[in-house]
């Protein structure tokens, strides 16, 4: 190990990586003892030599170094295999029932540039960083090793990557994959579009939040915005709501939610439609002047992509989560049940639930907060990474 080309960090950079924060910038590299390929294991130490961990090197990111262990460890197939052990351990304890879930969460569990989903028998693997795709084959032979899959497919998207020179990275690495997977999600069927759908086929960090969500729904009319595949949906629907309307501007998400809801027996209790939620929600709420809107739902679920990836871009998120929710809480009945999230890391939940509370004062609604949301347990949060928290939710009952 003593061999390791050595990263030597500037006065005052060390702090972050002894508390656990895995990304090492460019600006906080006093120098190299030696070249280093990139992509290549890499020790590191502080200015003062002592050594803090090894990670992978990569001089075209501005992430240059990724630390992997605080350890000096040897990165071969039983490491990976280890890894990637312990992070199944965890989704073991949180979610023992479920058969669909994240198994790998990057940074959350000290793999830094490597997802791996599972879905039923197929797991599906994102690989963001140099170092990670350099060892594809290390990390395929330890999925196989530790699940035996029908198939391992990857789907490593172009956006991801670009920021460490990757080229996009889509297809099967092991084993057979043809059509739609069927999964189940707290009991209910979905089939899931690996090589196509979103992400790598599906949100699982919504897993946990469908069915406690559900349990908020006490019958009534549910409106289900940005639906995707219907997860919130279905949920709704089983647990008791008279009629559950979706919206997505998808037609294919529409589809296969109208599909999923057939296989589960509750197509009488569902319709979805393909809309933009924005207009959607514009048209049930204009009125004429000195008109009112007449509320119509008992429960509104609003579970909007990411409307920013980038921290300049908050202000036009800020304003999109407020119309959002002023034509919602317009369209509640009193007493009824809103569940909302955001999903970008850049609004906290702090600042979510302070646009939430413009929009009510605005609709000149009272609301009672009667539950708060996270990621489900499949994908960690570890505070000493921000970036691990993105996922956040409400749910407020219309207090009048």
């Amino acid at each position: 190990m003593d061999t390791l080309p050595t990263v030597l960090l500037k006065p005052g950079s060390a702090d972050r990586v002894i508390a656990g924060h895995p990304w090492i910038y460019a600006g906080s590299l006093l120098r190299l003892t030696a070249p280093a390929a990139e992509g290549a294991l890499v020790q590191i130490k502080d200015h003062r030599q002592r050594f803090l961990g090894v990670g992978f090197y990569n001089s075209k990111s501005k992430i240059q170094v990724r630390v992997l262990s605080s350890e000096r460890v040897e990165v071969d197939a039983q490491f990976f295999v280890e890894r990637i052990r312990a992070a199944l351990a965890v989704r073991r304890r949180h979610l023992p029932n479920a058969s669909s879930f994240r198994v790998v969460n990057a940074e959350s569990d000290f793999l830094s540039g490597l997802i791996v989903d599972k879905y039923g028998d197929v797991l599906v693997a994102q690989i963001s960083s140099l170092g990670m795709d350099q060892r594809k084959p290390l990390i395929v032979a330890a999925l196989q090793a530790i699940f035996s899959p029908r198939a391992i497919v990857e789907r490593s998207e172009a956006s991801f990557r670009k920021f460490e020179g990757l080229a996009e990275s889509n297809g099967v690495l092991n084993g057979s994959m043809e059509g739609l997977q069927p999964i189940e999600i707290n009991g209910l069927k979905f089939e899931v579009n690996i090589p196509g759908g979103h992400k790598t086929g599906l949100y699982l960090d919504q897993q946990k939040n469908y069915q406690l969500v559900a349990d908020l729904i006490h019958g009534g009319h549910v409106l289900d915005c940005f639906s995707f595949l219907g997860g919130f949906a279905l949920h709704c629907a089983r647990a008791g709501a008279t009629h559950v309307h979706g919206l997505d501007q998808s037609e294919d998400a529409v589809a296969a939610a109208t599909r999923h809801a057939q296989v589960n027996g509750l197509a009488e209790k569902c319709s979805f439609e393909t809309a933009n939620v924005f207009d959607w929600l514009k048209a049930q709420t204009a009125v004429k002047p000195h008109e009112k809107v007449v509320p119509k739902f008992e429960a509104i679920i609003l579970d909007p992509p990411s409307f920013t990836r980038t921290r300049a871009a908050i202000g036009d998120a800020m304003r999109g989560y407020k119309e959002i929710h002023l034509r919602a809480l317009k369209l509640l009945k009193t007493g009824g049940t809103l569940a909302t999230f955001c999903c970008s890391h850049h609004v906290s939940a702090e600042m979510f639930q302070a646009i939430i509370e413009e929009a009510a004062f605005d609709a000149r609604r009272i609301l009672r907060r009667v539950a708060t949301f996270s990621q489900s347990p499949d994908h960690p949060i570890l505070p000493a990474v921000p970036e691990t928290e993105y996922l956040k939710g409400f749910a407020f009952e219309v207090a009048r």
